[in-house]
């Protein structure tokens, strides 16, 4: 099955500012050109995973869900990745 994956921030840590002007409670989708590159780049191998039914194994309840931070170490961007089913006709773009 393929899923959409819904990129929401959750937090932003530090000085709670995000150098790429993200604010908390956006909501980004991978291909959509609007999330930066640095997230992009760390997000992409568990958006991947989370797409095509895959989970990762230190996530005990809710395997649909995982949280990832960008790398910037003054002010961590928390992102919540999401899965829920693809329906035919919805296209994000990768």
């Amino acid at each position: 099955m393929d899923y959409i994956i819904d990129i929401e921030i959750k937090e932003i840590r530090g000085q709670g500012t995000c150098p790429s002007g993200h604010k908390i409670g956006e909501v980004f989708h991978m291909g959509d050109g609007k999330l930066c590159p640095w997230a992009t780049h760390t997000i992409m191998p568990f958006a991947t995973a989370l797409r095509f039914g895959g989970e990762v194994p230190w996530r005990d309840k809710d395997k649909d869900k995982i949280e990832i931070s960008c790398p910037d170490p003054d002010n961590v961007v928390v992102f919540r990745l999401s899965r829920r089913p693809k329906t035919e006709g919805m296209d994000l773009g990768w």
